[in-house]
């Protein structure tokens, strides 16, 4: 039965293209497995307990359907392989819908992530359908083994010299915890999480509304001057919230220098709430072969409300967030009200492998909401990672340390994590 889903899956979308007459057909994806385990209480590494796993199929074709109009659509299918019955306790992704709350048991899901038709005239493209899409504070998180997408309408213009301008509606996205509604002074989800890892798609990754009402998104980003990247956002979720980003980015030969500064501000159904407000400055260093070196501080106002992290998929528990300082695995510190963190980050492309450290350190004394004081959480993460390609394989391990308030009882705990991704 779970081998029938990603057949009809794939057959669906071949069957679509071979249908039209369609040019410059171009077909790809990969299937990946992934696997996670620690050593929190009660468990220990590798114990079923304190493991996840998954296994997903991406396929994807695109093609030319006439002179300036152009099309893509993309499957995904999720499957445990029953793994969690056996030798993990949860899956990986948060897409699946539970079976049997008592075992647990989870379904297999197949949807399309992308299914979208563009037109092209001149330095213009009007794109509509469903789609990844990539903003500071709505966007698709791509680190996991399937991503959220958006069923919207972009619309891209480069006819200034080295500018690029766009523009966005998005109605509806499948991520989980989409900001939307509210409970008088905090936002809660529109979307449920099934038994999932990672908390980034909704129960099932059905489509919802994003945000209260839609979203509109209007960013431009400008190179005149050629070391310097300039860009600034503005997010619109309609009766919910109103959002800028301004971020401008310098390479001078190697070196290299960043800055950002977010705010969110509540409105409609959260009018009265205070703003969020953030800043994160970025110091790299290139000039060395292979090597990659940075360093970064963000700082949150202590009165914020919402994360300054996607308000597409978990903003209320660990979506992950555009800030320079963000973890490498313990995503929904870093953009949380009062976080003030550092970062550090090292990367070398050696012979046999890329190997990356990153120390990430978040000091959050507390931070208070219309309804009550809380207590922030302190983090500190280390992570190291390795990743090799075998021709169409790509292979990463990492190792992560965590020592964080609300994870262990407080207790430094430590977790493996493989990535396998085979490339067609």
């Amino acid at each position: 039965m779970k081998k029938e889903v990603g057949i009809s899956l794939v057959a669906a979308v071949l069957l679509g293209v071979n249908a039209f007459a369609i040019e410059n057909v171009k077909v790809n994806g990969d299937a990946k497995l992934y696997y996670y385990t620690d050593d929190k209480n009660p468990g220990d590494l590798f114990s079923k307990t304190t493991s996840a796993a998954d296994t997903a199929l991406r396929l994807g074709v695109s093609g030319d359907l006439a002179k300036y109009i152009s099309f893509g659509v993309t499957g995904y299918a999720i499957s445990t392989l029953g793994l969690e019955n056996n030798l993990v306790s949860k899956a990986w992704s948060s897409g699946h819908t539970v079976t049997n709350p008592a075992r647990p048991n989870v379904a297999d899901e197949a949807w399309l992530g992308e299914a979208w038709i563009a037109g092209t005239y001149g330095k213009t493209t009007l794109k509509a359908g469903r789609m990844l899409l990539d903003s500071p504070l709505s966007f698709s998180e791509t680190w996991s083994i399937a991503p959220n997408s958006y069923e919207a309408v972009v619309l891209i213009n480069q006819d200034i010299p080295d500018t690029t301008v766009v523009g966005v509606y998005a109605g509806h996205s499948n991520g989980v915890n989409s900001v939307g509604y509210t409970d008088g002074s905090l936002p809660t989800p529109n979307n449920t999480s099934g038994n999932g890892l990672d908390g980034v798609l909704g129960d099932g990754a059905k489509f919802g509304v994003h945000g209260a009402n839609g979203a509109n998104v209007a960013g431009i980003i400008n190179n005149s001057y050629k070391p310097l990247t300039a860009q600034a956002w503005y997010w619109n979720a309609v009766s919910a919230a109103d959002a800028f980003w301004l971020q401008a980015d310098v390479d001078f030969e190697g070196l290299k220098l960043g800055a950002e500064y977010a705010e969110i501000s509540p409105k409609g159904e959260y009018a009265g709430v205070h703003d969020s407000q953030a800043y994160a400055l970025k110091v790299g260093y290139e000039g060395i072969e292979n090597l990659k070196l940075s360093a970064a501080y963000s700082d949150v106002d202590k009165n914020s409300v919402f994360k300054v992290a996607n308000l597409a998929t978990n903003n209320t528990v660990a979506a992950q967030s555009k800030l320079y300082t963000e973890a490498f695995w313990n995503y929904g510190y870093v953009g949380a009200p009062n976080a003030k963190t550092v970062n550090l980050t090292a990367e070398y492309t050696a012979s046999i492998a890329k190997f990356g450290a990153y120390y990430t350190n978040v000091n959050n004394a507390y931070f208070a909401t219309l309804a009550a004081p809380r207590v922030g959480v302190d983090m500190q993460e280390i992570a190291l990672s390795a990743t090799k390609s075998f021709g169409p394989l790509d292979t990463t391990l990492a190792y992560v340390s965590t020592d964080a308030d609300d994870q262990n009882n407080g207790s430094q705990s430590n977790s493996l994590q493989m990535y396998l991704t085979l490339n067609f």
